[in-house]
């Protein structure tokens, strides 16, 4: 608290103080009273005003401190409401009670939501578990049959299980550290789990998938960075060329392992590439390919901050896009 707001907190009664002060005065003059007397008195009473206020002022700021204090001490800042110290008068204990009632009802209502919000994403797991048995049944009756029709049928299937695997993904980012295993796995095996993932669309699409150099290990979770690479694959079927092709590519950058994935599809323009990465952004390419939901880059990313793998992405209009994912060193990691 500076001077500043303490008189601005006190200015009726200060004005009130002074109106008081120059009435008492005149008071004491118009009754016969020497002028050196009101003006002794006069003194007098400022000094004992400024003495009070001052010592108010202090006393205040102090409190204001120590109160400051106790909320950048706390790592959960919401609970301040119930560490805060012993009231000191009637009004601020009124007071403190009742930021008392609304932290309690806040921490309630919080845990409510979360409540709530566990209970859906456990039935979206679920459900996505129990979709998955109609779809992979229904893509092996479609094995059985030949011609056009299986192709589309493929095809559509493999974009439905596309989705629901993205849907998967989405609820358990939500927290992250109960679901994903940082281990020491193969780069090699990620890339291609990754690509008998997505044959089929890439097969359907034509797209050529070149690999080079993948002999390496990195620390990650190997699920978790199949689902990214996943994501990249189909933005590469999706947004694609007349003679498509990927080429991915790993490299050693002392402890760190590098993953660069390269196609030469329509690109993004230079406009939309900051915004790549945003929750629901599909860009003019998504909106006149269709199909796009917006959601594939922008759960890479959240994905990737999790395992701390930085991934960062170039483009050129009719020439191609390159994602670079760059797998952090054991030392550097903190979620081990």
């Amino acid at each position: 608290m500076t001077v500043m707001e303490f008189v601005s907190d006190y200015l009726e009664y200060f004005v009130f103080q002074t109106i008081f002060a120059v009435s008492a005065a005149l008071f004491l003059l118009l009754t016969g009273t020497q002028a050196g007397i009101v003006i002794l008195l006069g003194i007098s009473w400022l000094l004992v005003q400024l003495c009070m206020q001052a010592a108010n002022f202090l006393r205040r700021r102090s409190r204001l401190k120590e109160l400051e204090s106790i909320m950048d001490g706390l790592d959960k800042k919401y609970l301040f409401s119930e560490c805060i110290p012993k009231a000191q008068n009637n009004y601020e204990r009124r007071i403190l009670d009742l930021t008392k009632r609304a932290g309690r009802a806040m921490i309630t209502a919080v845990s409510e939501t979360q409540a709530a919000q566990r209970e859906y994403r456990e039935y979206v797991e679920s459900w996505v578990h129990e979709v998955k048995a109609p779809i992979t049944a229904a893509g092996l009756i479609c094995r059985s049959t030949d011609g056009e029709i299986k192709r589309k049928l493929l095809m559509e299937l493999g974009q439905i299980e596309a989705h629901v695997e993205r849907a998967l993904f989405y609820a358990r980012a939500e927290s992250p550290e109960k679901d994903f295993m940082v281990r020491q796995t193969s780069l090699a095996s990620i890339v291609v789990q990754a690509i008998e993932n997505h044959r089929s669309l890439l097969m359907q699409n034509d797209v050529r998938v070149e690999t080079e150099n993948l002999e390496q290990l990195v620390y990650t979770d190997g699920k978790w960075a199949v689902f990214i690479l996943g994501q990249l694959l189909q933005n590469a079927a999706r947004y694609r060329n007349s003679d498509p092709a990927v080429i991915l590519s790993g490299r050693c950058l002392g402890k760190r392992v590098q993953l660069s994935i390269c196609d030469n599809g329509i690109g993004i323009y230079p406009h939309e590439l900051p915004r790549v990465f945003e929750k629901g952004f599909t860009g003019s390419n998504g909106r006149t390919r269709g199909g796009a939901t917006g959601m594939g880059l922008y759960l890479s990313q959240k994905l990737a901050e999790c395992l701390e793998i930085d991934l960062q992405i170039t483009s050129e209009v009719k020439k191609g896009t390159r994602v670079i994912l760059t797998f952090p060193a054991k030392d550097n990691l903190t979620i081990l």
